[in-house]
């Protein structure tokens, strides 16, 4: 965690005539929001081993020791609230880049924490006791007693190009798996130290086709203690899933179909654990979506090389690989996990399989990998995402449309009262303007239908229309005789 700009802040707020008693303020915007905490006192632990810094530095209110005291109890007030709150236990290491908090932070585990104290540069100003100028850089004797190979950034291949020219051999490893220590360690002192070496000696051990652009400036920077990489915003998603195991002897294709059964099986449940979510709609309890999809999978094994002459065997760390598209089952809910790694591979990942070894025997693995890659998040309303996320409309177009749902049921028409009157009543007058008025416009008043042209290019009644028509007691409109029980029922309502 990048905390520079919160303990920037309490750095202002402190009060440099009582730092005992000091308030770290959690948000800005509330100053009662925070914990008391004594900014002359570092918590535990320390490196070196002394709990507190030496007096002579809190003596002179060295900036960066008071940063690092701030950060710690920033550090120790997160790790206590995160076991109180959700019962996980941490480690932290507390400095002022990626590279040493990583490494500061594994010396008190677990539930401890550890802060790599000044000085970080020899000849850094800071008086030692005998008054002389030149204290040793805790930084540079806390990382020379590390082997190359731990340092974060130096990968597995370039340590032992390291270690193969500092040694001027290769140097021996221990007898078991591919990953094995080596039985000589060479550290960071060693290579720091090493006659000639730098960044242009270190760009001619490790660079080269493929190679990172100024890798030995950067592996030169990193066994100097110098990290400017920025901790980066944590993603969603991880850029890819992948499971991997290693073999002292994998040769026979029941033995990697077993594999390959263990390996999709981790997989399939990491892929659950990683791109899985509940439901946030209330409606949907207890059901799961996928924030991604991945859209490749792709096999790797790593063949071990055959014996030499000697009886010795070459140490190799080339991979082959083969990709394709994932199927669509393996992201199915209602399936057991068993029944998609069966089908996964059988469908896939064994056909794969025999497309980087066509034969069926004469080779020997030490090393398989699956993994999916090309992960896409699923429609969402981020702006990453692919789309916008319609599943939760259909899902709730039920409730959200049943306000305007219309149901086909026979339902019969009300009954209409029976007029007392006799039909030939109530004969309207034909000259009433008042009848006039109200018929004119009425869809009640049905115009006489014209269904031919005569010769003069005028409509022609038909005689017939008027055939099984009703007329109307109230108001004299001709209706068809299904028409009529509603057109009373119009006169009803007026009543």
């Amino acid at each position: 965690m990048d905390v520079t700009d919160i303990v920037e802040y309490n750095q202002s707020l402190l009060n440099s005539n009582d730092p005992s008693h000091s308030f770290f303020q959690l948000d800005r915007n509330d100053p009662t929001a925070g914990f008391d905490f004594d900014a002359t006192w570092l918590p535990p632990h320390g490196y070196p081993s002394e709990t507190q810094p030496p007096p002579a530095i809190l003596g002179r209110q060295d900036v960066l020791t008071t940063r690092l005291i701030i950060g710690s109890h920033f550090a120790q007030y997160l790790r206590i609230s995160l076991e109180e709150q959700k019962g996980y236990t941490a480690t932290v290491g507390i400095s002022t880049n990626k590279l040493a908090s990583k490494l500061v932070g594994n010396l008190n585990k677990p539930r401890g924490q550890t802060t790599l104290l000044p000085p970080y540069a020899i000849n850094s100003g800071y008086a030692s006791s005998d008054g002389n100028n030149t204290l040793e850089s805790n930084l540079t004797k806390f990382l020379d007693s590390h082997d190359i190979g731990k340092i974060p950034g130096i990968g597995f291949k370039m340590a032992q190009q390291i270690r193969n020219h500092v040694l001027a051999r290769p140097p021996d490893f221990d007898t078991g798996l591919i990953y094995g220590p080596t039985k000589e360690s060479v550290t960071v002192r060693d290579v720091r130290l090493f006659p000639g070496m730098g960044p242009e000696t270190l760009e001619g051990i490790l660079g080269g086709p493929g190679a990172e652009r100024g890798i030995g400036g950067k592996v030169w920077n990193l066994i100097n203690g110098v990290d400017d990489s920025e901790v980066q915003q944590m993603r969603k998603m991880p850029y890819q899933i992948s499971i991997e195991d290693s073999y002292i002897r994998l040769d026979t294709i029941p033995q990697v179909l077993k594999e390959l059964r263990m390996l999709a099986t981790s997989l399939i449940k990491r892929m659950h654990a990683d791109l899985l979510e509940d439901d946030e709609d209330p409606e949907f309890e207890n059901t799961k979506r996928w924030i991604a999809y991945a859209k490749t999978v792709r096999l790797s094994t790593r063949p071990r090389p055959p014996l030499n002459t000697d009886g010795t065997r070459t140490r190799s760390f080339n991979r082959i690989s083969r990709s394709g598209p994932l199927p669509n089952f393996v992201f199915n809910l209602k399936e057991s996990i068993d029944a998609i790694v069966e089908k996964l591979v059988q469908e896939t990942l064994l056909s794969m399989f025999r497309k980087l070894h066509p034969q069926p025997s004469g080779w020997n693995l030490s090393l398989m990998n699956i993994c999916v890659t090309n992960l896409v998040e699923t429609a969402s309303e981020s702006s990453s995402s692919r789309g916008r996320d319609i599943s939760k409309m259909f899902k709730r177009q039920e409730t959200v449309l049943r306000e305007w749902k219309v149901e086909d049921r026979d339902v019969p028409p009300d009954p209409m009262p029976q007029k007392e009157e006799p039909y030939d009543q109530a004969e309207p007058s034909a000259g009433s303007d008042a009848m006039e008025s109200i018929m004119e416009g009425s869809e009640d008043a049905l115009c006489q239908t014209q269904n031919t042209i005569n010769d003069d290019g005028l409509w022609e009644d038909d005689d017939e229309d008027n055939e099984g028509l009703e007329r109307c007691i109230e108001c004299g409109a001709l209706l068809p005789g299904f028409a009529m029980p509603a057109h009373e029922r119009f006169h009803s309502l007026e009543e």
